[in-house]
């Protein structure tokens, strides 16, 4: 069994459950993915499926790119590989859906961060600045000292200062499944997923989880 499936997501809802109680969901559209590769170990020195998602006109690719995917039978705008129990039992052209996961599953989704462009370091690490009173009018949301004087007479590395936020990898884990609507593609995952609406996610068997 392959370990996950790409798809976007929609945005969030509500649901509610058998004792009326409000659950918030995000909707996230899970295939159809198709395989257009397998890696296997003699050739690749690894194994996986290569799965590609979304609809692309022919002239967004080049000719390697078109070419590549003509085994698949379709074009796709993302590629993206993830591991399986059996590769064997996939072959390029298989089509898989929403069928893959189930209701009560716990997942997690991978995706890339709404980008917040250059943030000071309240906003990007939660600092609480400086006092509002006693003359200081300039240091509500500065960082204050980021080092010593003379030893070590250099600031540190990874030292938390301002600069760009967001727009990063980030994988939210052990999510819950509340509802697989497979006629439609659609997963209702508990809580929320990185990324902005229609954006890119990687949805896979959780990984850590004890449920």
């Amino acid at each position: 069994m392959i370990e996950g499936l790409m798809g976007r997501k929609i945005g969030m809802t509500q649901v509610f459950d058998e004792t009326g109680a409000v659950i918030p969901v995000t909707v996230i559209e899970v295939g159809p993915c198709v395989v257009t590769q397998i890696r296997v170990r003699e050739r690749d020195g690894y194994e996986a499926v290569q799965l590609g998602f979304g609809e692309v006109k022919p002239k967004s690719l080049n000719k390697p790119q078109r070419g590549h995917l003509a085994g698949a039978g379709m074009l796709k705008r993302h590629l993206r590989e993830f591991s399986a129990d059996n590769p064997s039992d996939y072959k390029v052209g298989d089509v898989l859906t929403a069928d893959l996961f189930e209701e009560g599953q716990i997942i997690d989704v991978t995706g890339t961060s709404k980008g917040k462009g250059f943030q000071g370091v309240v906003k990007r690490h939660g600092f609480s600045g400086g006092p509002r009173t006693h003359g200081q009018s300039d240091r509500e949301r500065a960082p204050g000292s980021i080092g010593a004087g003379t030893d070590p007479g250099h600031v540190f590395k990874n030292t938390r200062m301002a600069g760009r936020m967001g727009n990063a990898r980030v994988t939210v884990q052990n999510l819950m499944v509340v509802e697989v609507l497979s006629d439609r593609n659609l997963l209702l995952v508990r809580g929320s997923v990185p990324g902005p609406k229609s954006g890119l996610v990687m949805v896979r068997r959780a990984v850590k989880s004890s449920k």
